[in-house]
């Protein structure tokens, strides 16, 4: 089965530090993998070059079967992400910025009103939507990035920390629709610091370290957290034996 991200043999350098060293992952559809790393890991460098942000200084990707290089409009109309802060502009209103992104992925948001309206309200933005987006709350406006990356119902979804700033209701509500997608075949490839939610959603597991994957660990099974400190800590010892 062809994944529906592939990330090979991947480093990139910034400032003058290597971040990725061989990065390999990948991620195949009906899946949510979990890349999980300390802070300045490189997790949100491999989502930003696997969206495109970033150039790799070498290595391959590939999106729904495609080079990066190589993907035409609709293969990008079917990737839904939202990396770091939610993007939007201050002077529309949630629904508006909501409108600019379904367009912006080539779609007709005439055409999504329906699935827009319904993932608001499981996220509980319905209230908001009218509202001008430099009067929202952070996890509000993290509330309207979410739905422009999912109104289309993407076959790649990419987030980085998407329960940051959200309240309990829409954490678990959030839980469900990453499932829909997954049950529906999307692939979807998510990092974050909350290892309890990690276990309730991903698959499978990546740790990375040193910019690269050094295992993969299970969700399920007793504490996820102490297993991935155990990982990582491990590395590091055997790093400075060397």
């Amino acid at each position: 089965m062809t994944p529906a991200l592939a990330l090979r043999g991947i480093t990139r350098d910034l400032r003058g530090r290597r971040v990725l060293d061989g990065l390999d992952l990948s991620v195949g559809p009906g899946q949510c993998l979990a890349l999980v790393g300390l802070n300045g890991a490189g997790k949100t460098t491999a989502l930003r070059i696997a969206l495109g942000m970033l150039r790799p200084d070498s290595g391959t990707v590939e999106v729904l079967g495609r080079p990066t290089s190589g993907p035409d409009r609709a293969s990008w109309g079917a990737v839904g992400h939202l990396v770091e802060v939610p993007f939007s502009y201050p002077e529309l209103t949630a629904q508006q910025n909501i409108a600019a992104s379904i367009t912006l992925h080539g779609h007709d948001p005439a055409s999504l009103a329906d699935q827009v309206a319904e993932l608001a309200d499981a996220l509980g933005l319905s209230d908001w939507l009218d509202v001008p987006a430099r009067r929202l709350s952070l996890g509000t406006r993290q509330k309207v990035g979410l739905v422009a990356a999912m109104a289309h119902w993407p076959r790649l979804l990419v987030l980085d920390e998407p329960t940051n700033a959200l309240d309990p209701l829409a954490t678990a509500a959030l839980r469900g629709i990453i499932a829909d997608l997954t049950r529906d075949d999307a692939a979807v490839l998510v990092t974050s610091h909350h290892f309890d939610e990690l276990a309730r959603i991903a698959h499978q597991v990546d740790v990375l370290h040193a910019g690269r994957v050094i295992d993969s660990l299970t969700p399920t099974g007793p504490d996820l957290e102490s297993r991935f400190f155990q990982t990582v800590l491990a590395a590091e010892q055997n790093r400075k034996a060397r």
